[in-house]
């Protein structure tokens, strides 16, 4: 049978009173958590809702390690001469119970500080995008956009992120510094479509919708430049050719604000499919299957 005073020292000269501490921890650890595993299974058997079952998991979550440091600092109390000592292990027991609550509290201080982001911001978190609505202690809220959209505009649903994922998640932000961003246009034609006078209509087109916000977009970029290494050789709109199998692409590169995509592009096809549609020598690329047959 195992007892304290059978228990080796292993040539550190350790008393009967410290193996009986170590004893008695090991006990206060595993009586946590079973009980934490009769809680649950008890919760589980009465109740099938899973809210009731998720608030009784995430609770025990903060309940048990805050218990179990309780407990183990009572055996070990008196072996602590200097109350300095055991305030620090307290301190740190609390930061290990209450660990996801206070990373969320110093994400929050790392955005009224640094200011990654501000209500009003369009931003992306990980995989989640949408505009700043509001930001409070522990968590911020989004408006979101995308996702099950097919554009950059709000589905209407609301997103709760806890503050401690700025620490971990990359964060893009639509507004800060350079707020412009680059959309693009792509017009696939036949082989034997005059190429040379489509990317004439589309750069006329894309100047009329994205050319006015060049000087603004100029002006912003010299403020971001003080801030960050922001360098950009044209900002203003350009058209690129590339040769596929299936015809000609051209793609349209202009700036625009990012809560206008949508709609500058609805302008943009528009302009696009009403001008082509008047010259015979511009025809569109789509998927086409011949058929050929051979006599006998």
């Amino acid at each position: 049978m195992l007892t304290a005073a059978t228990l080796p020292d292993f040539g550190l000269n350790l008393d009967a009173d410290f193996h009986s501490k170590v004893i008695l921890s090991v006990i206060v650890l595993v009586g946590v958590w079973l009980a934490r595993v009769l809680i649950l299974h008890m919760v589980w058997r009465s109740t099938t809702n899973h809210k009731v079952r998720y608030r009784w998991k995430r609770a025990l979550s903060y309940a048990a390690p805050a218990c179990l440091f309780l407990f183990v600092a009572l055996v070990w109390i008196n072996a602590f001469r200097h109350v300095s000592t055991y305030l620090g292990l307290l301190s740190a027991g609390i930061a290990i119970a209450l660990k996801d609550l206070l990373e969320n509290m110093a994400g929050w201080l790392f955005i009224v500080i640094r200011k990654p982001f501000a209500v009003g911001d369009r931003v992306q978190i990980g995989d989640d995008r949408g505009d700043i609505i509001d930001i409070r202690l522990f968590q911020f809220t989004i408006l979101e956009i995308g996702n099950r959209i097919d554009a950059e505009q709000s589905t209407g649903r609301i997103i709760h992120i806890p503050n401690g994922r700025v620490f971990t998640m990359p964060q893009a932000n639509y507004d800060q510094g350079f707020r412009y961003i680059w959309n693009e246009v792509r017009v696939r034609l036949t082989f034997d479509s005059n190429w040379q006078r489509a990317r004439e209509i589309l750069l006329e087109v894309l100047n009329r919708y994205g050319g006015d916000v060049v000087l603004d977009a100029e002006q912003g970029l010299n403020e971001a430049s003080k801030m960050y290494y922001v360098h950009y050789q044209h900002l203003t709109p350009i058209v690129y050719i590339a040769l596929m199998e299936d015809g000609i692409t051209l793609t349209g590169r202009y700036l625009c604000e990012p809560r206008r995509i949508r709609s500058t592009e609805s302008a943009i096809w528009e302009d696009l499919l009403t001008t082509f549609a008047t010259h015979n020598d511009i025809r569109w690329a789509y998927p086409t299957r011949r058929l050929v047959g051979y006599g006998d």
